[in-house]
This record gives C-alpha cells, structure tokens and sequence, in this order.
C-alpha cells in the first residue's frame, strides 16, 4: 500500500506552528488538534522541523519553568524525516522503527501535503493483512 493511499483515507490535513511560536502555543496546538507532533512552518508549505509532546517533555525536564515562552524554533527537530506519496507503508514503517521516531510529514516538490504518523501506518498494515487473511480463506474455501 502506498502512502497516498493512506492519505486518501484519513486526510491531507495538517496541524503546523510558526517557528516562533512559545512552547504554551505548541502545548495549546497540540491539544486544539489532538495530534502528537506539529509541523514547524513560517508558511503552511515548507517544512521547517517537527515538534512533538515528546520534545516539549523533554524541554520541560531540563530547564527552568521559563522554557514554556521559549519558540519552537529552539526545540524543534530540524533534520526532518520527510516521505513522498510514493512511499509504501512498509518502507515508512521500517524507518519508523528503525529510526526511532513517530511522525513524517509527506511532500510533493518541496511542499507539505499531509503527514503520517505510526498508528496511520499500523492501521494500513493490519487493514492489508485483514484483506489477505479474507481473501485466502475465500479461495481455500472455493469462494
């Protein structure tokens, strides 16, 4: 399965924050859209970093109560993993894990289309496993 057909299924949308936006917008963000990660973007398109509850944790934990006026600029993962539509869910899932990390936004000529996160991935991987399963059983079963 590609992962535009993943997109096709859940969305193109995706939540984003400015580079200078405090840690309290990107908390504030990613409870508003309830997602683990937002896209760092001065303008929606380019990707910029990634910012996820696990960095505002890690932020929280080693610094002083002051952090949360800091930007995302200076917490966010600036080398960031990126995917084309053209990707399978196999490929993503194996960086995913191998990687270590949970959300890859995906782009087109330079520009953020949709991101997608593990549980996307899971989800399109057990849906395809479900279909095999059924269509095995069908033609064991001579249906």
């Amino acid at each position: 399965m590609l992962i535009s057909e993943v997109l096709q299924r859940k969305g193109n949308a995706v939540a984003t924050v400015v580079p200078d936006a405090t840690l309290t917008d990107v908390v504030a963000a990613l409870a508003q859209y309830g997602v683990g990660a937002l896209v760092v973007s001065s303008d929606g398109h380019t990707v910029e970093g990634i910012i996820s509850e696990r960095d505002v944790v890690r932020a929280l934990a080693s610094h002083d109560r002051d952090v949360v006026d800091q930007t995302a600029a200076e917490f966010m993962t600036r080398d960031v993993v990126t995917c084309s539509e053209s990707a399978t869910i196999e490929q993503l899932m194996t960086e995913m894990t191998e990687r270590r990390f949970r959300h890859v936004p995906v782009t087109a000529e330079g520009s953020l289309i949709g991101i997608v996160s593990i549980g996307d991935v899971v989800n399109a991987r057990v849906r395809n496993l479900e279909t095999e399963t059924r269509q095995l059983t069908n033609y064991i079963s001579g249906y």
